[in-house]
């Protein structure tokens, strides 16, 4: 088969759509600061807006709800740092309420920010989750007591793809008292997401999962609840975020969303089908291959499968040597030799976890790319598995 270039790492980052990338080669003529008030700065300040209400509407808040900030994990540590706010000097406490209820299974910007929180005496509740990822309800409603004022688990996870009930996780904190979070970034733009719906105070989001630039993402306050700033200094996006605004960033976000509104229903029914295909091949050609994630409840474009016998980062290799670029886990913690925590949690043994490579679809590939995959990765498999003295064919 010839030779080509497959791009199935899209949960790690995205390729800038063309529209976005022809916004921001029209936006590097917008240079004014966003806080001045000659026309120059106006102008800025008017795209900045425009992003803004597109941000808001994808996610069926207010413009006033959302504020940019320099990345999903920015986003999240500000959330999480209305833990530490003192109830008798901070006029955004939680009343006294420290502690935390998160997931095994968080990116690390959460849980690194959790075991923080812990060394500084705050109460940290980690929920397990099933062999598909997802939280018992059950245990999350026991978890949350009163001492408990917040409450983070993310909508999709980024390894195995698993979508969490976020709806009823909401319903079951508010009634506690606590405030509820999700890290979203792997869900916008993916799937339907209504902040109204599902009643979340807080939600993360970020451009470059959703084939826009690096180096911005969103954050949604609901109207009315507690925050408090991670970046002191200036009075940019209404005292929330100081720091002159990444105009260029912005509006690159923005052109992102808008895109995403016209493309994502039509583009999720394909990457469902891209993925049968895929998943059914490695079925039929690859023996002994365990799939992770929830079979029903989750992303259209990620598949995460375990080959045993066979070492994920030997995979990822040989496959590079293809052309095609997939991932062993999540990007964020490339460069350990650990198995993935995600992958641990759902209860698959080590030896397993170390064969992990996670496939993540998006809108540049093609049926052809799935077949150039499939191609490929059947003697690869079988070369690894060769080598190994791990590896016992029946």
């Amino acid at each position: 088969m010839e030779h080509r270039t497959v791009y199935f790492d899209n949960n790690a980052t995205t390729p800038l759509h063309p529209e976005v990338k022809k916004a921001l080669v029209e936006g590097l003529e917008i240079f004014g600061n966003p806080s001045s008030m000659h026309s120059f700065g106006r102008e800025a300040r008017e795209r900045i807006e425009e992003a803004r209400e597109s941000v808001g509407s994808f996610i069926g808040a207010k413009p006033d709800e959302i504020l940019f900030v320099g990345s999903g994990s920015e986003a999240n540590n500000t959330v999480l740092s209305l833990l530490n706010c003192d109830s008798g000097t901070c006029s955004c406490s939680l009343s006294g309420r420290h502690d935390l209820v998160t997931t095994a299974i968080e990116h690390p910007c959460v849980l690194n920010t959790a075991r923080s929180l812990g060394r500084r005496k705050h109460g940290v509740h980690y929920l397990n989750v099933d062999r598909h990822g997802r939280i018992d309800l059950d245990d999350l409603r026991r978890a949350v007591t009163d001492k408990v004022g917040m409450v983070s688990i993310m909508m999709a996870n980024n390894e195995i793809g698993t979508i969490q009930d976020i709806r009823e996780a909401t319903r079951i904190t508010h009634e506690a008292g606590a405030l509820f979070h999700t890290d979203a970034v792997q869900a916008v733009g993916k799937i339907p997401v209504d902040v109204r719906d599902l009643d979340v105070d807080f939600l993360t989001m970020s451009a470059h999962k959703i084939y826009g630039p690096k180096g911005i993402g969103a954050l949604y306050v609901k109207k009315g609840v507690p925050y408090c700033p991670l970046i002191l200094g200036g009075h940019q996006e209404n005292g929330r975020r100081a720091g002159t605004e990444n105009s260029l960033g912005i509006i690159g976000m923005g052109k992102a969303v808008e895109m995403r509104a016209i493309e994502m229903d039509a583009e999720e029914r394909r990457l469902l089908h891209l993925k049968k295909a895929l998943r059914d091949g490695i079925e039929k050609a690859i023996p002994d291959v365990l799939f992770m994630g929830h079979p029903e409840h989750s992303l259209p474009g990620t598949l995460s499968a375990s080959f045993i016998g066979a070492e994920g980062e030997s995979i990822l290799l040989y496959l590079d040597l293809a052309g095609i670029a997939v991932s062993t886990g999540s990007a964020c913690a490339s460069g350990s030799l650990d198995p993935s925590h995600v992958i641990l949690a759902t209860g698959v043994p080590v030896e397993n976890a170390h064969g992990s490579v996670r496939i993540s679809l998006g809108r540049e590939n093609t049926m052809e790319d799935v077949q150039y995959m499939l191609y490929h990765l059947p003697p690869i498999i079988d070369r690894i598995r060769t080598m190994s003295t791990a590896y016992r064919r029946r």
